[in-house]
């Protein structure tokens, strides 16, 4: 029985029971000389090449399986189990929202394979850098959505990126929405910081919330935003569909990088144009950097039982030896 590297006992003092192994091999001895009587003959020449059977030389292999099930029972009575510790560890106390522009301009092919994707593969990675922090997705368009609610559970967060298209809300660009919402899902927050990343292409052109009065609204809850700005300088080259199929045009690059850096100010963040899949990155990677808030927190191991294995391989044991003592080894009275 191969027991983990770290196992720890619960209850060491069963151990002390295994002194009684030596006892019962003096016990069995002592039963041993008193079951077969002697008595004298002329002499032993008739018995000298009489050979020794495997019953007879196996025999005392009964011993030794009830000393291994007794063994193995002891040592499940202790308990192994995987070390339950507690420890003091520095970690990030943020809960972070992205609100990601999901309009139909995402999809121009300034980016590879264009702004979408590369947004969403930049925010799965990003997700990977945070292991210790809350995070949350917010989609928009004309209208806003809560993808994914704050969670630790970050392998549902990547596939609720990975899932994003555009299409998925009626057309449009309300920041003001987008932010909204990403403040909503952050108000009650206990965390020691909170932060908004907001991701657009556009301009606002919608919505029943105005950007700045939703930027006022995250800095009264003392939610943090930075705002980011994707797409090339000049022009950029959009997928039209068309009766001969996809065509493409060179469209105007239209961010409004006066009004996303006054959300930014408001709210203590910053403003970032990516024009880029390697500076959307590296605007990713500088947020990481910022955002750095440690708070010692209590750390427990999670216990698991390990006795169970043990308990099995007692009872086969067990059962080994009454087969071998009632049937193989089975002595007349």
């Amino acid at each position: 029985m191969l027991l983990p590297s770290d196992i720890r006992f619960a209850n060491p003092e069963y151990f002390y029971f295994l002194l009684l192994i030596p006892i019962f091999i003096i016990w069995y001895i002592y039963k041993e000389r008193k079951q077969y009587p002697s008595f004298k003959v002329s002499t032993l020449l008739g018995f000298a090449k009489a050979d020794k059977t495997a019953k007879i030389i196996l025999r005392h292999s009964l011993l030794l399986l009830r000393i291994a099930a007794f063994s193995a029972l002891v040592t499940a009575l202790a308990r192994p189990q995987t070390s339950s510790t507690m420890e003091k560890i520095s970690t990030e106390g943020i809960d972070i929202v992205i609100s990601l522009d999901i309009s139909t301009s995402m999809l121009a092919e300034d980016f590879k394979p264009n702004r979408i994707e590369a947004a969403k593969k930049q925010a799965i990675e990003f997700v990977d850098k945070r292991v210790n922090d809350r995070m949350g997705l917010v989609i928009f368009s004309a209208e806003s959505f809560t993808q994914c609610p704050v969670t630790v559970d970050h392998a549902v967060l990547k596939n609720m990126v990975s899932s994003v298209e555009t299409g998925l809300l009626e057309d449009g660009t309300a920041i003001g929405m987008g932010l909204g919402t990403a403040i909503s899902r952050l108000k009650d927050s206990k965390a020691k910081s909170k932060v908004i990343i907001l991701l657009t292409d556009g301009v606002n052109n919608t919505g029943s919330v105005a950007p700045l009065t939703a930027a006022e609204i995250a800095k009264t809850f003392g939610i943090k935003v930075y705002t980011i700005g994707v797409g090339s300088k000049g022009t950029a080259p959009y997928p039209f569909k068309t009766s001969f199929g996809i065509q493409y045009r060179n469209v105007d690059v239209q961010i409004d990088e006066s009004l996303l850096n006054q959300i930014a100010d408001l709210t203590g963040g910053k403003y970032y144009r990516a024009t880029s899949n390697k500076s959307l990155n590296e605007i990713y990677t500088e947020i990481d950097s910022l955002e750095k808030t440690k708070v010692d927190v209590a750390v427990f191991s999670r216990k698991k039982e390990e006795y169970h294995p043990l308990v099995l391989i007692s009872l086969i044991l067990i059962v080994l030896e009454i087969i071998g003592r009632y049937i193989t080894f089975r002595t007349l009275p």
